[in-house]
């Protein structure tokens, strides 16, 4: 039987997990501090020898990898207005993996000259067929800024060789237009540069390994993966191998709470939010003030939770606080349940009754979740927890709450993602779908409310 090893590096820790094609199961996974001090293969290796040590095939196994090592991938986006192609380029970068570090709008007067240090900038402006001059005019200034760095050009295709030649000189990919024309947003082809992007410049960039076999292994993006599964998810393969049907991902981690969702969006809803970006079924948002360690002080201000003002600031400045006794473990829960609401909050925004010109509507903001099937919880306090941790931390921020805030009513399926299940399938979408496909629809398939 053939066997696929599926590693994520972490920015704490690599965990590696060796997956049967054939039965498209996990059969042994094992985790090791990331060794970014040294060489980020140390951990791997250490990872392969335990695997290995549990199933010889490990030791000839393919090997699929994701990263997010070394602080991931910083995108900082340059667009012309902050409502328009800015907003655009911002959502695409969250759906593509990265942790968007800036992003500057030209015709509200932004400046080029501290992009916040990114490993690619996405470049945005202008709808195809429009007034090209703005795209070629922000990529001059990005270049009169002193930038260097890979280039990703989702703007007016109508002047992309103009564009082009400014960048000469410059890694740089040419994708299509975020935002073709107003009111839409197809974000497919600048996120598969952004991929061609990290691949080729970011990963060998960051000078995490000696070792030329670190950036053969590595496939994309972990926020990236994760989705990829996400997607698989929820949609399956095809109409003989359905997927999940609507899910939400909620991964809390030390520094950040990401949400994943795939969303089929209803027609008749569509316009009702009055966006000029439009919602797209596949979203990625990511809470850089929400988090278990060095961003608990913040998390735990949004929820306002002063009496745990102390306990945050403490797992501030010792991130790898383990919790000692079970006082500890509870406000380690009360953090981990005030950063999923939170960032669900966000992610999924409100809706209202507005007076409008055509008369009363329902006005949404973001991503309405209501109707979600499958809710996923993932990251250490819910993997790690104790008896019962969903239903302290992830169900509270389900149900109906006052407000308006469109939070999944009554999901028919709640999982925690003990074995990284999501980043296996990601990685193992693109060569081995079916095997994807059989370790989705085991994890979907399981029965209680812990992913075991």
């Amino acid at each position: 039987m053939t066997a696929v090893i599926c590693v994520d590096f972490g920015s704490t820790f690599t965990k590696a997990a060796l997956v049967d094609l054939d039965e498209g199961a996990i059969v042994a996974s094992v985790s090791h501090p990331t060794t970014i001090e040294t060489d980020v293969l140390e951990g791997y290796d250490a990872c392969l020898a335990a695997l290995t040590a549990r199933d010889p095939r490990a030791g000839q196994a393919e090997v699929l990898a994701c990263s997010s090592a070394g602080g991931g991938l910083r995108i900082a986006v340059v667009g012309n207005e902050e409502l328009v192609t800015a907003e655009a380029g911002r959502r695409v970068a969250l759906s593509s993996g990265g942790k968007v570090v800036a992003v500057r709008a030209l015709s509200q007067g932004d400046d080029l000259d501290d992009l916040a240090d990114p490993d690619v900038v996405l470049l945005t402006g202008g709808t195809d067929g429009g007034n090209g001059a703005v795209l070629v005019e922000a990529a001059e200034r990005l270049v009169a800024s002193g930038w260097r760095g890979p280039v990703v050009v989702a703007g007016n295709t109508d002047v992309r060789d103009e564009v082009a030649a400014v960048f000469a000189g410059l890694p740089c990919v040419l994708a299509d237009n975020v935002v073709p024309r107003i009111g839409v947003l197809a974000p497919e082809s600048a996120r598969a540069a952004i991929r061609e992007m990290f691949l080729a410049h970011v990963i060998g960039g960051k000078h995490l390994s000696q070792r030329t076999d670190f950036t053969t292994m590595v496939k994309g993006a972990t926020p990236d993966v994760v989705l990829t599964g996400v997607e698989l998810l929820a949609r399956g393969l095809d109409e003989a191998r359905p997927g999940a049907g609507d899910v939400v991902v909620v991964d809390v981690g030390g520094a950040t709470t990401d949400v994943h969702s795939v969303v089929e969006i209803d027609p008749e809803h569509s316009g009702l939010a009055r966006e000029v970006v439009a919602t797209t079924p596949v979203t990625r948002t990511v809470e850089g003030d929400l988090g278990m360690r060095w961003s608990a002080v913040s998390t735990v201000a949004a929820a306002g939770f002063d009496h745990l003002v102390e306990a945050a600031e403490r797992r501030h400045a010792e991130p790898g606080y383990l919790p000692d006794s079970d006082e500890e473990r509870l406000v380690d829960e009360a953090i981990a349940k005030a950063a999923v609401e939170t960032a669900l909050k966000r992610h999924a925004g409100r809706s209202k009754v507005v007076l409008s010109p055509e008369g009363r509507v329902v006005e949404r903001t973001g991503k309405d979740l209501r109707e979600v099937d499958l809710l996923v919880g993932s990251g250490g306090a819910l993997r790690n927890g104790a008896d019962g941790v969903v239903a302290r931390v992830l169900m509270p921020a389900t149900g109906e709450h006052d407000g308006g805030w469109q939070l999944p009513r009554a999901p028919r399926r709640v999982l925690v993602d003990h074995h990284q299940v999501l980043a296996a399938a990601g990685l193992l979408a693109a060569r081995h779908p079916d095997a994807a496909h059989r370790l989705l629809e085991r994890f979907a398939d399981t029965t209680d409310a812990t992913g075991e």
